[in-house]
């Protein structure tokens, strides 16, 4: 749950901006430490998202990553309260509205980019989404 900042009241992933002299990969990791409390292991890239809104010239671009692993207990921080949930009930009401679109592709093992544009009350007005054999 992100408990402040973009997104806050949401059931969300890990992550944040990436800082100056950081890869992005190196970001997704320090980000896990920071937010959840673990050390991940290798982590690769499977999705691309790019995220606007009507009206605002701003694009999001987000990396969406997968480990096998992670050292430490989870715990919650200034910014996230982890929590675990079974596939059969993910929140998806209580997330932003494209994780119903592409979270499915990334729990089943695929690649995928894709772009969404929001309007008001954050309720998509167009997306694309598109498996690929890589990103």
């Amino acid at each position: 749950m992100k408990k402040k900042g973009f997104g806050a009241g949401r059931w969300n992933g890990f992550g944040g901006k990436v800082e100056e002299g950081e890869e992005v990969h190196e970001a997704a990791k320090r980000e896990m430490k920071e937010e959840a409390g673990v050390d991940v292991g290798d982590i690769r890239r499977v999705g691309v998202l790019d995220f606007s809104w009507a009206g605002k010239p701003d694009i999001l671009e987000v990396h969406i990553f997968r480990g096998d692993g992670f050292l430490g207990e989870l715990k919650e921080s200034d910014e996230m309260r982890p929590q675990w949930f079974h596939v059969d009930e993910i929140p998806y009401g209580q997330m932003w509205p494209d994780d119903r679109h592409w979270l499915p592709l990334f729990l089943s093992g695929k690649s995928f980019t894709g772009k969404f544009l929001f309007g008001d009350s954050d309720n998509i007005l167009e997306h694309d989404l598109k498996e690929v054999s890589s990103v």
